[in-house]
């Protein structure tokens, strides 16, 4: 075996033979240094004693505050047709269809020009979800038969979908004919946070 042929390295082991081909072309001009010529290891740093005394603790670093974040508005809800229930359980669906949770309050707003209606029917919803109530009345009345219905009666469902009044209101259904029929509105309200 010649000089030449004793100071070249074998490949690695756990080479693929691909690699192996490669390390041997990679290593083809590789020369050993002479014994004399080879550099010194270098020496390893010692790492220093720490004195006996307290220990040393870390600093602590304080992150950056966040920068305020806005939270962001929770998305709209869907708007809510008559009879279609979206956040409501099958059995209070069919109760309220049937006439058969108890109304605790009712508005009337035959007489009322559209105007007045539109607040008055605001200013109701937002005391019964305030009073805990949660099943309301609203009459809009059915109007004339030869215009196709009163015009409160096509007002009050695109009314009960405004905001605030959405985000009180979990379903609505046409009222059974004791209660107003096609003139008569159930309201079913939210619950308030915390009951």
């Amino acid at each position: 075996m010649s000089g030449k042929e004793r100071g070249r390295k074998s490949p690695p082991s756990g080479l693929s033979p691909e690699e192996k081909l490669l390390w041997a072309e990679t290593m083809r001009d590789a020369k050993a240094l002479p014994r004399g010529q080879r550099p010194a290891p270098k020496p390893t740093p010692k790492t220093p004693v720490a004195a006996k005394s307290a220990p040393v603790r870390p600093r602590s670093v304080t992150p950056p505050a966040p920068a305020k974040m806005r939270k962001a508005p929770p998305p709209p809800r869907p708007p809510l047709a008559a009879g279609a229930m979206v956040d409501v359980d099958r059995r209070t669906t069919e109760r309220l269809k049937r006439g058969q949770m108890p109304v605790e309050a009712t508005l009337d707003l035959h007489g009322h020009t559209r105007a007045e209606a539109h607040g008055e029917l605001d200013a109701f919803l937002a005391a019964a979800h305030a009073g805990g109530r949660r099943c309301v009345l609203i009459v809009t009345g059915k109007g004339a038969s030869k215009t196709g219905g009163g015009v409160l009666r096509a007002e009050v469902p695109k009314w009960l979908n405004e905001a605030p009044n959405r985000a009180r209101i979990l379903a609505f259904a046409g009222a059974r004919p004791q209660h107003g029929g096609g003139g008569a509105l159930y309201v079913l309200l939210r619950r308030r946070r915390g009951e």
